[in-house]
């Protein structure tokens, strides 16, 4: 019988409905897995699903038995793909489900941010309204949506699901050029361009090893308009460290991050110590994960492993 385990499945909400495959299986499900114990609990397993538990070269090389491994993610920098090519092993990964939650949670931290939202909210707590002795107060500055540019770093499905909403509401749109690259046509503006003219950056383009602090102190030196900055992409696009000091220096209006370079962050992460600011707003990672977009993405799990399983392999990676 085929025996499917699930290293991390407190990485998909509670609420999710988590179907199975219709044919006879075997399966277990695991909360969370450390890396050391990865051999142990996949040593009969002919399929994995596994979010963002590390499966590498030495490992795969332990687990004879396994046939593929589905990720209930895009991104796949956790495995060895190289490896599972190699041995043959069979990886899908789930794609198009995040169209519509990152780009709504990218705005909804962009309203915020925009709007002074936080800031105005944390006064009200604080008293401050009362002590206006008036029916308003002005202690952060507030920035229409309509008539600002958007620069856009990222041209797939989710930077096109955020372009859709910006001119809704009236904003420029500005599609990065990638970065060193030239010759990509007249859609893309060129990358220091957009970092020049951009009233808000929004980044939505994979961690690879020539986007890995792909914004870094001397692109924030360009930033001419002071641009908030957004990030629902992934951590390691932009240095933290750098991100601060542009902070502190004006460089930039503000930042609103859904993604870390470590995740959790570690305790030394500079972002970690500005958190109480009324123009920073970080969220765990959940840009990703509404209600729908989840019992989408399980859906697309359990389809590419009926496909396996009949012998026609979906999304693969590998």
């Amino acid at each position: 019988m085929t025996r499917i385990v699930f290293l991390d499945r407190s990485s998909i909400g509670p609420s999710v409905a988590l179907t199975k495959p219709s044919f006879a299986h075997d399966w277990v499900e695991y909360d969370r897995t450390a890396p050391d114990l990865v051999v142990e609990r996949l040593k009969d397993a002919d399929i994995a699903v596994c979010n963002k538990v590390p499966i590498r070269r030495d490992s795969i090389e332990q687990l004879p038995d396994l046939k593929m491994i589905c990720i209930p993610a895009t991104g796949y920098d956790a495995f060895d793909i190289a490896a599972c090519k190699e041995r043959g092993i069979v990886v899908s990964n789930v794609r198009g489900y995040a169209v519509n939650t990152v780009p709504e949670h990218a705005f909804a931290l962009i309203f915020a941010l925009r709007r002074g939202i936080v800031g105005y909210r944390q006064d009200v707590i604080d008293g401050r309204w009362q002590e206006a002795a008036q029916f308003c107060f002005f202690t952060h500055p507030i920035n229409d949506l309509a008539g600002s540019t958007i620069g856009i770093f990222g041209e797939g499905a989710l930077g096109q699901g955020v372009a859709h909403i910006a001119r809704a509401l009236g904003m420029r749109v500005l599609f990065a050029a990638h970065k060193g690259v030239t010759g990509l046509g007249p859609l893309y503006t060129p990358f220091d361009e957009v970092l020049e003219t951009a009233d808000i950056i929004t980044l939505h383009c994979p961690l690879m090893p020539a986007t890995r602090n792909m914004i870094a102190a001397p692109e924030f030196a360009k930033m001419k308009r002071r641009p908030l900055l957004i990030n629902c992409a992934r951590g390691g696009l932009v240095n933290e460290a750098d991100l601060v000091e542009a902070l502190d220096k004006g460089q930039i209006a503000g930042l609103g991050f859904d993604c870390l370079t470590s995740e959790p962050p570690l305790p030394d992460n500079p972002l970690l110590k500005i958190l109480d600011r009324p123009n920073v707003i970080v969220t765990p990672h959940v840009a990703w994960a509404s209600q729908e977009a989840m019992q989408t993405l399980w859906d697309q799990v359990i389809d590419h492993i009926e496909n396996f399983n009949a012998g026609r392999p979906s999304n693969r990676v590998a």
